[in-house]
């Protein structure tokens, strides 16, 4: 049998009951990082006087080999006690795990998903925006035509959309959205269950102000609803670089975003 176990996004306190006897009794771990999960159950051992099977076998899977370790394990791998763990959080988001799940619905082996933490919707609860429709965009593409696509349809969902991303290219990320959506909320959630957890709401002009700097760590970012739009043909960056006058811009640019009309063209003539 296979088991899915999520494991804390930070705080160990927040691994449940069904996990650590699900960690126990495993036979074999498939681990995203076999050093992670080793320390997690070091871990489980000192704070929770836990003891674990002898001789529990560790084996790396990882989103590099997963899909070559799945064309070649056999369905009599799972006849024991198999646990698959991610470094933190659901296994399955942005993590590998579904097609472990495929592979069991394909072959007919029995299977296991519990429940526990997970970033995006802590996130979503803690950003207090109350349309309760939302989506997750996962991580961007990091640069070109890709990333900006990408950015238009997670602006353009018409849900509350929820996006990863690294410190990094968080603060790009910041520029991005105030540059194509000066006036849109959002919301930052920085290392959730963690030591320095914090919660950043406003404008992304406001945020990028509010944070100063500080962007290391692991971030969520909360995307405030807005009208449902074709992110399919072009950005509001495309209309801008067009040599045309800056009351058609705002025609075309209202049409994209909804934005009312006569409040982009002053934006515009400010810019």
């Amino acid at each position: 049998m296979l088991k899915l176990v999520p494991t804390p996004i930070g705080n160990i306190g927040d691994i449940s009951l069904r996990a650590i006897e699900a960690l126990r009794d495993a036979d074999t771990l498939l681990c995203e990082d076999t050093r992670v999960t080793k320390k997690l159950i070091h871990i489980l051992k000192e704070r929770y006087n836990t003891s674990f099977k002898e001789n529990q076998n560790f084996i790396s899977l990882h989103s590099h080999n997963e899909k070559d370790f799945i064309e070649k394990i056999e369905t009599s791998f799972f006849d024991v006690n198999v646990v698959y763990v991610s470094d933190a959080g659901m296994p399955g988001i942005s993590d590998p795990g579904q097609a472990l799940v495929r592979y069991c619905q394909i072959n007919g082996v029995e299977y296991d998903v519990l429940p526990g933490a997970n970033a995006i919707l802590t996130a979503f609860v803690a950003s207090g925006f109350v349309e309760t429709q939302m989506l997750f965009w996962g991580f961007l593409p990091h640069k070109g035509q890709d990333r900006a696509s990408s950015l238009q349809g997670a602006l353009n969902s018409g849900f509350t959309t929820i996006v990863y991303e690294s410190p990094h290219r968080l603060e790009k990320f910041l520029k991005e959205l105030a540059a194509e959506e000066p006036s849109r909320k959002i919301f930052l959630a920085k290392e959730l269950t963690k030591k320095f957890q914090n919660y950043y709401f406003g404008t992304a002009d406001e945020c990028l102000s509010k944070l100063n700097g500080n962007i290391r760590g692991e971030w969520v970012v909360v995307i405030e609803a807005g009208a449902a739009h074709n992110s399919s043909a072009i950005s509001q960056n495309d209309i801008l670089e067009l040599d045309i006058p800056k009351k058609i811009q705002a025609k075309l640019i209202s049409k994209i975003t909804g934005e009312n009309t006569k409040a982009c063209y002053q934006r515009l003539l400010n810019i």
